[in-house]
């Protein structure tokens, strides 16, 4: 790609909201610019660069017949290598101090041969600043625990046979439009205990294949040491989590879901890593400025973590290497960046943006190129890999194209929906609900950004807060979910959780995700094992058999959201742009609007207002068909309209002298209506 600045940026040139702020939008390409480039004249490309996973930790040496291990100390003494492999005796392999601090031992095949084996435990004893301390080396690719001690330590894998990924050509541009279903594999089963990846593999994927849901997005892959951190708290970047089994487990799983035609998305943490000393990144060469800045800088005072130093070159390269070894070695289809906002602002984003300039100061310029460098690595490495970034903040240029002075993300996530949904829960009787407000907290995004749209993710499921179903039912989920009760709390909760996913996924967003289980309900916060609850898995798993036992209500929300997902990919809503507003009737809370010219949407938010033979504009005249009604019994409602009878248009002049054409439908109360026009 072209790295010299020649003229005006593309995205400044066709926005002019920027152009008061030209100067930092060039300054910032500018930067991008140089990093590749300097990049470029040493490694030849950005793929090649992104290398440090062929070269670092353990790398067999067929010519020499042996093991080269080498970490990155520049700040260390003295470094040891030890394991199982040597009786674990901590200074018989010393390593040699090499050039930018990179240290490195040659283990032969003749000497150690049946010792340094596959599954071998191995640290390293690093001698700092911070005294003598057992560590465990930044690349390594496995980490276990020991039960007894409860210890972390690496392991050297290198299975004899390598996984077999023959036939896996998936390709996640092939599938459109995108229906996300956020997972998370150790609490993914109905047990109490830890779900594996073989488990999520027969039991899961063919559930969200069945849902319609086409992207499955993995938390908590790589290691971290405490479970109830959700798998952000990194210790070990390069390790998936042992918790779940093998990394050959893993592989499997993506080779299964690519055979099922789902695609995996990874949740991608390099916003920050953990402070532990024993397991981590911290403080590894001894210093406290190795793979952070000093002090203060190199903290995240809000999640109690580490934060990277983007600016400094090996940091950049175990980074950059890192993205391209998810892809490379476990064939992930892409990523969704977290916490993009703390990368970019030093003050981590807890700030109003409420002016331009709120954009342009208080950034993390060498956090904004690396994110930079890190998404033309992914597209050029895999050119139909897909990036999400995680940004609250709307950091102008976030979804631009890189070569046109953007940071190069596929999509963003709509994180104001969900938090609008929660507020109007929690503070606004829905009888009050201003319809205008809803309509353009929906629609309010730029044409140009691609947006993830959802009414609520795992953050809503965690304990301290609460999912949509359970604000809206709340205790009488525990003894009114069954078919037989009449209780208004549920009739009116089931009646509005699948009107607000419906509004949510046909107006918000150019993609959908839900998080495994709300989509019918799940009744339960997250809370993993930790001191306070006993150490309880009770929280820390999913009751699928609630969606399938057919004496309970949830199998109803289970049965709209699939019938929803399938109405979306059977019309490819997604795909078709904004929606088209036909009618804001406040006095009846009803909104109606269109996609494609010929599917209509009719939502009546008023929670007693049904209204027979109500005049609804359509956008061309013909016969309507109803294709999804959210009162249908099949969904738990109350089966008021008769979805077989057509509705013919009839012509009206209005005022104006214009003639606008119009169906009439029975407009039920907290109900929603999809309509689409039929072909005679």
């Amino acid at each position: 790609m072209e790295t010299k600045l020649s003229g005006r940026l593309a995205i400044v040139e066709q926005d002019d909201w920027l152009k008061p702020v030209e100067g930092a939008m060039t300054e910032r390409y500018a930067h991008f610019c140089r990093r590749l480039s300097g990049i470029e004249r040493t490694a030849g490309s950005l793929v090649d660069y992104a290398n440090g996973y062929l070269y670092f930790g353990f790398q067999y040496d067929p010519v020499r017949r042996g093991w080269w291990f080498r970490e990155w100390l520049p700040g260390a003494i003295d470094v040891y290598l030890f394991g199982d492999f040597n009786g674990w005796q901590r200074t018989e392999l010393p390593l040699r101090r090499g050039a930018g601090g990179v240290w490195s031992i040659f283990l032969p095949d003749e000497s150690f041969a049946g010792r340094l084996v596959h599954g071998s435990r191995v640290k390293i004893l690093v001698h700092g600043r911070n005294g003598w301390l057992e560590r465990i080396p930044a690349y390594i690719r496995r980490v276990v625990q020991d039960e007894q001690s409860k210890d972390f330590s690496g392991q050297l894998w290198a299975p004899v046979e390598p996984f077999d990924w023959n036939g896996d050509r998936f390709d996640i541009s092939s599938l459109g439009s995108l229906y996300i279903y956020e997972c998370h594999v150790g609490m993914s089963q109905e047990k109490e205990g830890v779900g594996t990846y073989a488990e999520f593999a027969g039991t899961v994927l063919p559930r969200i294949k069945e849902d319609g849901y086409n992207v499955v997005q993995l938390m908590a892959v790589a290691e971290h040491p405490y479970y109830g951190s959700f798998g952000y708290h990194v210790s070990n970047f390069f390790a998936p989590s042992s918790r779940f089994g093998t990394p050959e487990d893993l592989k499997a799983l993506i080779k299964r879901a690519h055979e099922l035609g789902l695609a995996v998305v990874m949740d991608l943490v390099q916003a920050h890593y953990v402070k532990n000393i024993n397991e981590g990144l911290n403080e590894l060469d001894g210093t406290d400025h190795h793979y952070s800045l000093p002090g203060p800088a190199g903290e995240q005072p809000y999640w109690d973590s580490k934060l990277f130093d983007y600016g400094k070159p090996e940091v950049e390269h175990f980074l950059l290497s890192n993205v391209k070894y998810w892809l490379d070695e476990f064939h992930f289809d892409g990523y969704r960046f977290d916490g993009v906002t703390s990368m970019i602002y030093t003050h981590h984003g807890y700030t109003e943006f409420d002016s331009r300039d709120k954009y342009f100061t208080d950034v993390n310029g060498d956090a904004l190129a690396y994110l930079t460098l890190a998404n033309k690595l992914v597209h050029d490495f895999r050119p139909g890999a897909v990036t999400i970034a995680e940004d609250v903040s709307g950091m102008p240029g976030m979804c631009a194209p890189v070569p046109d002075g953007g940071v190069g993300f596929d999509y963003r996530l709509g994180m104001a929906v969900p938090d609008f949904w929660i507020k109007l829960l929690k503070e606004v009787p829905d009888e009050e609900w201003n319809i205008w407000e809803m309509w353009h907290m929906m629609v309010d995004r730029l044409g140009t950004v691609k947006t993830v749209a959802y009414c609520e993710s795992h953050d809503q499921a965690l304990v301290g807060d609460k999912t949509l179903a359970f604000r809206l039912m709340d205790k009488q989920m525990y003894t009114d979910m069954n078919r037989s009760a009449e209780n208004l709390v549920i009739d009116r909760g089931m009646a509005l959780h699948k009107l607000i996913r419906l509004f949510t996924i046909s107006l918000a967003g150019d993609a959908y995700l839900n998080f495994m289980g709300n989509e019918f309900g799940h009744p339960e916060w997250i809370d993993f094992p930790r001191e306070g609850n006993g150490w309880s898995y009770a929280h820390a798993r999913r009751q699928w058999s609630l969606s399938t036992n057919g004496f309970l209500r949830y199998s109803f929300l289970g049965e709209f959201d699939k019938a929803m997902i399938g109405l979306m990919r059977r019309y490819g809503v997604l795909a078709s742009g904004f929606a088209y507003n036909h009618l804001m009737d406040e006095m009846n809370k009803t909104i109606v609007y269109s996609h494609r010219g010929d599917l209509l949407f009719v939502f009546n938010w008023h929670p007693q207002r049904s209204i027979p033979g109500y005049e609804v504009p359509v956008p061309a005249p013909g016969r309507y068909r109803i294709v999804l009604s959210s009162d249908a019994k099949r969904f738990g409602g109350y089966g008021r309209i008769d979805e077989s009878v057509d509705a013919f248009s009839f012509p009206r002049t209005h005022a104006d002298g214009s003639v606008g054409h119009y169906i009439k439908v029975y407009n039920l109360s907290r109900a929603a209506l999809v309509l689409k026009k039929q072909e005679d």
